[in-house]
C-alpha cells in the first residue's frame, strides 16, 4: 500500500471534525448543491443500514436530488448491513472486538515491526491517535508487550499480510470481511473512477487503522467501553463516506462530515449523569454543537456520521445500538429543522402488521404517545428518548420508505389536538409532493374514523414469559411487592406488563434470559411466595388516543377475543390510558390480530385500501 500524501500535498477533502485543505478541481462547479434561499428551512433525512446497504444510488438519484432544490438537507447514516443480517458492518465489528481478545493459549504476541502512520487526507483527518493512545497502556517491561521504539513507545503496523514469526489474529479474517463487503459497494455503486478510487484508499485506510487498533487492544488484552464504541464508530464512518462517494458520483456536492470529536467537554463541577444516564441538558449541548457544525457546510450537502462518541460513561452503554436515531434528532434540534425524515423500506406506519393483518392500512398522522405505545408493545417505530428530543421542540418526525419515495409516509406530529384542516395545510407546506397520496388515503376517512372514537392500531409483541407470584404468608407484610420488584432489579429484567393484588402479582417479560439466568430468578422469587411460569405468550396491545373517552371498548375487545375461542391469561390498561393490553398464548396471536382489527377498528375485509407491504412493526 502506498505512503499517503504529505501535508504538502492537495487532496479531495470531505470535510470531518478537524480543517481540511481546499477541494481541488475533483469537485466541477455546476454539481448540484442545497437551495441557497435565505428562508429555506433544513431538512434532515436519516437512512438506515439496509437502506444504504442496499438503496445507495436510489437515495442519491430519487430522493436527495428532489428535494435539495427547496430545503437544506442534511443527511445523516447508519452503518451498512450487508448481503445477511450477520455480515452487517455494527455485528462485524463487534464480533472483531471479540476475537482481539482471544488468542491461543502460551503463544506470546510478537512484535509487528515498524508502524506506518495512519492518516486519512482525502477525508481530512487523522486515524493514528486512537491506536497510539491504546498502545501505551502497557509498560515495557509487560511480558505480552512489543519492544520499545525509541521514542519509548512501540509502533503498530497494519497486518494485511503477517510477518515473519507472527501469528494470524483471529480478528483479521473479520477486518478483510468488512473490507470486502466496502470495496463491493464502491465498485458497484460508483462509476467515476478518481472518486471511486478516492473512496477504495479511504476504506483501505480505515481498515488498516482498526487492524492497528484491534492488534493494540490484544496486547494489552483489554478494550475498554470508550474503545468498544470507537470501534463501533468506524461503521458509521465507512458508511457515510460510501454515501458521500456516491452523492458525488451522482452530480450532487456531498461533504462528509465526522463527528466524533463533537461532544462538549464537562465543565470541572458539572455532573454528566442523573442516575448513571446522561441528563438532557448535555443533550441539548451536542445539538446545539451539531447544529453549529453542520450548517458550515452550506450550501453543500452534509453526509452527517451517527457516531458522536466519545461520550461520558460510553455512548454504547447511555445510548445503546441506536444512537444515529439520536443523533438525527439531535441534529434536527441543532438546526431547527423543518422535519425529521426517517427513511426505512415500509411505507410507515400501520393499523396492525399486514403481514398477518391482509386488510392494515397506512395511519397518515399519529400522535406521539400513541407511537411510544406502539414502540413499547412490539413496534419498531422511534425510541421514546429519540421522539422526546425533537417533539419537545415541536419538530414533527415523517417516516418514509426508501423504494416509494412519493409516498406520504407517516407523520407523528407533535400537536396531539392537531385538526384535520390542519393536517391538509401542513402536509401541503412540509411536503408537497405527497399530498396527492394522502389525500388518496382521505382524510375525510381518519376524520370519521376520529368521530367514531375508534383506536388507532393493534399491534402483538411476541416471545412473551408469564410470572406469577403468589404470597405463602397469611398476613401480608408490607414488603411482599418491595422483595420482587427489588429481585427483579438486581437480575436486570425489565417488566412490560404487570397486574397486582395484595397477594399476587403477575408479570409479562420478554423470553430472553438464558435458562442458568431464569432459573436463578424463579429460585429468588420464591422466597416470597409459589412462583409459576408460563412460556410461549405474546401480548395484544390497542392502542388510540381517543381511547380514554371510548365507553365500552375493552368490552368490545375482550368480548370479541372471547367469541374466536382467545384464552386471555393476563389484563393490564396503561396509566396513559390510551393501551389496553392482554396477554394471550402465542399460537392465537395472528387470529386474535384479525379479530380485534375487524371488530374494534371497525375495517372490514372489503374495505382495505392503498398499498400493503412489509410493515413496520
Amino acid at each position: 500500500m502506498s505512503d499517503p500524501p504529505t501535508p504538502s500535498t492537495p487532496s479531495t477533502s470531505y470535510t470531518g471534525s478537524t480543517p481540511t485543505p481546499p477541494l481541488p478541481p475533483l469537485t466541477p462547479q455546476n454539481l448540484h448543491q442545497n437551495t441557497i434561499d435565505p428562508d429555506a428551512k433544513w431538512l434532515v433525512q436519516k437512512y438506515g443500514g439496509t437502506s444504504v446497504g442496499k438503496f445507495a444510488v436510489k437515495i442519491a438519484e430519487d430522493i436527495v436530488s428532489g428535494y435539495i432544490d427547496q430545503h437544506k438537507v442534511a443527511i445523516v447514516c447508519s452503518a451498512r448491513s450487508g448481503s445477511t443480517k450477520a455480515l452487517g458492518t455494527t455485528n462485524l465489528l463487534l464480533k472483531a472486538a471479540s476475537e482481539a481478545l482471544q488468542r491461543p493459549p502460551n503463544k506470546p504476541v510478537t512484535t509487528p515491526g515498524t508502524a506506518t502512520p495512519l492518516t486519512n487526507g482525502m477525508f481530512g483527518r487523522s486515524l493514528d491517535s486512537p491506536v497510539s493512545g491504546s498502545s501505551r497502556t502497557r509498560s515495557a517491561s509487560s511480558p505480552r508487550s512489543p519492544s520499545p521504539s525509541t521514542s519509548g513507545m512501540f509502533s503498530l503496523t497494519p497486518l494485511t499480510v503477517p510477518q515473519v514469526g507472527q501469528d494470524i489474529p483471529g480478528f483479521n479474517q473479520t477486518v478483510d470481511l468488512i473490507r470486502s463487503e466496502h470495496m463491493t459497494a464502491a465498485k458497484t455503486c460508483v462509476r467515476d473512477p478518481d472518486i471511486r478510487q478516492e473512496l477504495e484508499a479511504e476504506i483501505e485506510r480505515d481498515c488498516d487503522w482498526l487492524r492497528g487498533f484491534l492488534f493494540a487492544a490484544q496486547v494489552i488484552d483489554e478494550i475498554s467501553p470508550r474503545s468498544r464504541d470507537s470501534i463501533i464508530g468506524l461503521g458509521e464512518r465507512l458508511g457515510c463516506k460510501v454515501m458521500t462517494a456516491v452523492l458525488r458520483d451522482k452530480g450532487i456536492d456531498a461533504e462528509y462530515v465526522s463527528l466524533e470529536n463533537i461532544v462538549p467537554d464537562i465543565e470541572d463541577g458539572e455532573s454528566p449523569a442523573v442516575e448513571g444516564s446522561l441528563d438532557q441538558s448535555f443533550y441539548d449541548r451536542v445539538a446545539m454543537a451539531v447544529g453549529e457544525r453542520v450548517s458550515q457546510c452550506a450550501p453543500r450537502v452534509p453526509v452527517v456520521t451517527g457516531f458522536f462518541g466519545p461520550v461520558p460513561g460510553s455512548l454504547l452503554r447511555q445510548v445503546g445500538r441506536g444512537y444515529t436515531d439520536l443523533l438525527s434528532a439531535l441534529l434536527a434540534v441543532g438546526l431547527e429543522a423543518s422535519e425529521l425524515q426517517i427513511w426505512k423500506e415500509v411505507d410507515g406506519i400501520f393499523t396492525a402488521d399486514p403481514r398477518k393483518v391482509p386488510t392494515a392500512r397506512l395511519i397518515p398522522i399519529i400522535s406521539p404517545d400513541e407511537a411510544a405505545e406502539l414502540t413499547y408493545y412490539g413496534s419498531e417505530v422511534v425510541h421514546p428518548f429519540t421522539m422526546e428530543q425533537v417533539i419537545r421542540r415541536k419538530i414533527p418526525i415523517r417516516i418514509k420508505n426508501v423504494e416509494n419515495p412519493k409516498g406520504g409516509g407517516t407523520v407523528i406530529h407533535p400537536d396531539p389536538d392537531i385538526e384535520s384542516s390542519e393536517e391538509v395545510s401542513w402536509s401541503n407546506q412540509y411536503e408537497p409532493t405527497s399530498l396527492a397520496v394522502l389525500q388518496e388515503l382521505s382524510f375525510v376517512t381518519d376524520e370519521a374514523h376520529r368521530s367514531k372514537r375508534l383506536p388507532t392500531a393493534v399491534t402483538i409483541k411476541e416471545r412473551i414469559v408469564i410470572l406469577n407470584v403468589n404470597s405463602n404468608r397469611k398476613s401480608v407484610s408490607h414488603g411482599f411487592l418491595a422483595r420482587i420488584f427489588g429481585t427483579l432489579d438486581r437480575f436486570g429484567v425489565v417488566v412490560d406488563l404487570i397486574s397486582t393484588s395484595e397477594v399476587h402479582v403477575s408479570m409479562a417479560i420478554e423470553d430472553n434470559l438464558s435458562k442458568k439466568i431464569m432459573d436463578r430468578l424463579v429460585a429468588e422469587l420464591k422466597k416470597s411466595g409459589t412462583v409459576s411460569v408460563h412460556r410461549e405468550m405474546a401480548i395484544l396491545s390497542l392502542v388510540g388516543k381517543q381511547m380514554r373517552n371510548m365507553v365500552g371498548i375493552a368490552g368490545r375487545m375482550f368480548t370479541t377475543l372471547a367469541q374466536g375461542n382467545v384464552n386471555l391469561e393476563m389484563i393490564s390498561q396503561g396509566a396513559s390510558e390510551i393501551n389496553i393490553s392482554c396477554v394471550i398464548e402465542a399460537r392465537d396471536a395472528v387470529k386474535a390480530l384479525n379479530l380485534i382489527h375487524q371488530s374494534c377498528l371497525q375495517i372490514k375485509p372489503e374495505g382495505a385500501r392503498g398499498r400493503v407491504g412489509p410493515w413496520l412493526f
